[in-house]
């Protein structure tokens, strides 16, 4: 059995109050949550990695949880995203293992998401940083809900490890003026109007 030996978590809050502009009502709210994991495929080439997505499953599940629970809970998180950053002796495919773990995580406990979840990853060394994408939840083209939040830690990942961060939002840019599809025009019938 293929093991992903967790290390540590860690959860990033923000709230955004303005950009520069007029200061909002409500604040806009970003979460993430990472998790370090050993990564059993460091230093050697595996031809098959399907089956750890499904090792996975559990620890996408409890992030997904903790994050929501950190955040206060469901209600208004409209915007996610997940990413993947791979110590050295690594490769990128093994930060793809993420995919679905991460993403399928989110849309199960975030109820109706028909939108894709967007992804970054990469393969660093200790301390490196990854601008995990945002975008809305249900509409692709929600033009509101285009961001990404920066994360990392100074410690992680180490060689053989895999830093997996979720990301979730309530809300859109504070100050959006970019025009096109408005949340409240959404149909979210296809994940991208």
């Amino acid at each position: 059995m293929t093991e992903f030996t967790l290390r540590k978590t860690m959860i990033f809050l923000e709230e955004i109050h303005h950009e520069g502009g007029p200061e909002v009502t409500t604040p806009r709210q970003r979460g993430a949550i990472l998790a370090v994991v050993h990564n059993p495929f460091a230093g050697r080439y595996e031809p098959d990695l399907q089956a750890a997505m499904e090792v996975l499953k559990p620890l996408g599940l409890m992030m997904t949880d903790r994050l929501i629970a950190a955040m206060g809970g469901r209600d208004g998180i409209d915007s996610y995203g997940k990413g993947a950053i791979v110590g050295e002796a690594g490769e990128i495919e093994h930060g793809a293992l993420w995919h679905v773990p991460g993403g399928y995580a989110m849309r199960e406990r975030l109820g109706e998401s028909r939108a894709i979840v967007p992804s970054a990853m990469k393969v660093a060394g200790m301390g490196a940083r990854l601008d995990v994408p945002l975008g809305h939840i249900n509409a692709a083209y929600v033009r509101s809900h285009f961001d990404a939040m920066e994360v990392g830690l100074p410690d992680g990942p180490r060689a053989g490890e895999i830093l997996f961060a979720l990301a979730m939002a309530r809300g859109g840019r504070v100050h959006d003026r970019m025009g096109g599809l408005a949340v409240a025009d959404v149909k979210g019938l296809d994940g991208l109007r």
